[in-house]
């Protein structure tokens, strides 16, 4: 039997971290002005302070499929709410697409939350955490907000299982 090393409790960190996010070097926050709305949680941000375009992937929830059921209702009132609005963008990391991960507000209001509130996304999942709005998801299937008008509603993940991505929508 080996010995624990000094350096092993550092390589279980990194193995647990998540294969499709980096955390960025030091966690920023910044306002820009919302340029696009994709789809239901990818938007486009320029900094007020000028300097490259954002596409950032927003964290914490996870909207339909823009070809899915509710996925052009969850990009309509995400465009309605943010489009052309200045917000507060808090840095997580990078996925694997080269898009910022990130916590969008507006004003005070966590705009991830908003959605999930709405019932136009799920709180994201990851392996047996259930994401942090959790709560509001719950409250919107009692209340049949949005998706959960009509049950069973398709998780995106399954959704891409059965179907594949959306062709890119421009």
């Amino acid at each position: 039997m080996m010995a624990w090393q000094p350096w092993a409790g550092l390589l279980l960190l990194m193995l647990a971290w998540p294969v499709s996010a980096k955390p960025p070097a030091e966690p920023t926050s910044w306002q820009g002005v919302v340029t696009r709305v994709v789809d239901g949680d990818t938007v486009h941000v320029r900094p007020l302070e000028g300097g490259a375009l954002h596409k950032i992937r927003i964290i914490g929830m996870d909207a339909p499929e823009i070809c899915q059921a509710g996925g052009v209702a969850a990009r309509t009132a995400l465009n309605e709410r943010i489009h052309q609005r200045m917000v507060t963008v808090k840095l997580q990391g990078v996925d694997v697409y080269g898009r910022d991960l990130a916590l969008i507000y507006l004003s005070q209001e966590d705009v991830g939350q908003w959605m999930v509130q709405r019932g136009h996304a799920w709180s994201s999942r990851y392996r047996q955490d259930h994401g942090p709005y959790v709560q509001e998801e719950d409250n919107a299937k009692l209340l049949g907000r949005g998706l959960f008008a009509e049950m069973p509603a398709e998780y995106p993940r399954d959704f891409r299982r059965r179907h594949g991505r959306c062709p890119y929508q421009r």
